[in-house]
């Protein structure tokens, strides 16, 4: 809102200082600011007022060392990286842009079923929640929101490479691309590292190209849930989930910040995604808000962000790498995520492969997800904590490296 009231004043008054709303560096900054603040501000206002209502978390035994000290902490947490997030993006980012609307979108809609969720366990007394099949659901209709925007909205567009040609006067000019509307994304460490999704539809024959929302919908609903559980499975001790998405946060940061720059995304030879730069206001935002619940989340934790923020951040990191066609570079990206996603599949599908040929049950880690094994090893989770952080850091650094590496 205040990019117009300044675009505004500097048009009709000519008011010093305003012209640096036009700037989405300085935006972003202030965008970080803000969320920084309110986070830490508010956060503790929330906290006081979770513990006054008794949203207090139920954990369950498990046997590991520390855990029924955390019985009554705080949960829904994610209430504070939600409203962290939203008032600077609100006060700052371009509310006309589609990417935004599309990330106040997903914010809410996440927000909503992991809110649903909490409020079950806290208030219904019941340890599961909402019923998986609801999650999902709620996941496919986000991927589908998402999917359809960005194949069917005319705005969603990306500029074909430059190209050099040889006029008539046999002099080299180099001509820009055009602006078009494409399936097109980036598939890290090859060469020619593009790939359209409607070459998986072009088999059909000609013209099938524009049926290729049937293959890219469903991988969009595919990235959407994986990313989403994937940082639901994450959040099981102090700090990991939130930090650990800051990392990749970051990441994605560079990212838009490449991507959304024409100069920057021509020196580097990446996709140019028009409207993408509008992505910075709304990352650096949504990473103040993790850095601020951070403060209160870190061991020994003051709150839990429960599925209120652990859904909601899956869904915002997914939806931001799908926007700049980076959702290829997830596996990488969002590594610790897919590893304890991974973790949890093998444990259960060994474990049920084991008992139906044995007779009995057996384990591969000694408890899943991943982090929870090295708590029954005996480490501390704070050390867990820091160690995996490191791995992310490692990750994001690969990430960006394969800007150039290909």
């Amino acid at each position: 809102m205040l990019y117009y009231l300044f675009e505004y004043l500097e048009k009709q008054y000519q008011v010093p200082g305003a012209s640096l709303f036009q700037f989405t560096t300085f935006r972003a900054g202030m965008a970080i600011l803000f969320s920084l603040i309110i986070a830490t501000t508010y956060g503790k206002r929330i906290i006081l007022f979770l513990q006054k209502k008794q949203i207090g978390e139920t954990v369950r035994d498990l046997g590991l060392e520390g855990q029924k000290q955390k019985s009554g902490t705080p949960t829904m947490g994610g209430l504070i990286i939600i409203l962290a997030t939203l008032v600077p993006v609100l006060l700052f980012a371009k509310l006309d842009n589609i990417y935004i609307i599309l990330l106040i979108v997903a914010t809410l809609w996440m927000g909503a079923i992991g809110f649903l969720d909490d409020y079950i366990k806290v208030f219904k007394k019941d340890k599961e929640g909402l019923k998986g099949r609801f999650k999902v659901l709620g996941q496919i209709g986000l991927g589908l929101i998402v999917g359809a925007t960005l194949y069917f909205h005319p705005e969603v567009t990306m500029r074909e490479h430059s190209k050099t040609v040889i006029t008539e006067q046999y002099t080299v000019e180099e001509v820009r691309g055009q602006e078009i509307k494409s399936t097109m994304t980036t598939v890290p460490f090859f060469k020619n590292n593009e790939l359209d999704y409607s070459t998986f539809i072009s088999w059909a024959g000609d013209g099938a190209e524009k049926y290729a929302w049937l293959v890219f919908i469903p991988i969009i609903i595919l990235i959407v849930s994986g990313v989403s559980n994937g940082a639901n499975l994450t959040d099981g001790i102090d700090g990991l989930a939130g930090g650990t998405s800051a990392i990749i946060v970051f990441t994605l940061g560079v990212f838009a910040l490449v991507s959304g720059n024409v100069f920057l995304s021509e020196y580097l030879d990446v996709m140019y995604i028009s409207g993408s730069g509008e992505l910075l206001v709304f990352i650096t935002s949504f990473a103040g808000a993790l850095i601020g619940f951070l403060w209160y989340n870190t061991f020994p934790a003051q709150v839990f962000m429960g599925d209120t923020g652990s859904l909601t951040i899956g869904g915002i990191i997914a939806v931001i790498a799908i926007i700049l066609r980076k959702e290829l570079l997830i596996p990488i990206l969002c590594g610790i995520f897919f590893a304890e996603s991974i973790s949890v599949m093998l444990q259960v599908g060994y474990f049920k492969f084991t008992k139906k040929k044995y007779g009995e049950g057996k384990r591969i880690f000694l408890m899943a997800p991943l982090h929870h094994h090295y708590q029954k090893m005996g480490y501390h989770e704070s050390k867990i904590v820091t160690r995996f952080w490191i791995v992310g850091i490692m990750l994001a650094i690969i990430s960006v490296v394969t800007l150039k590496i290909r």
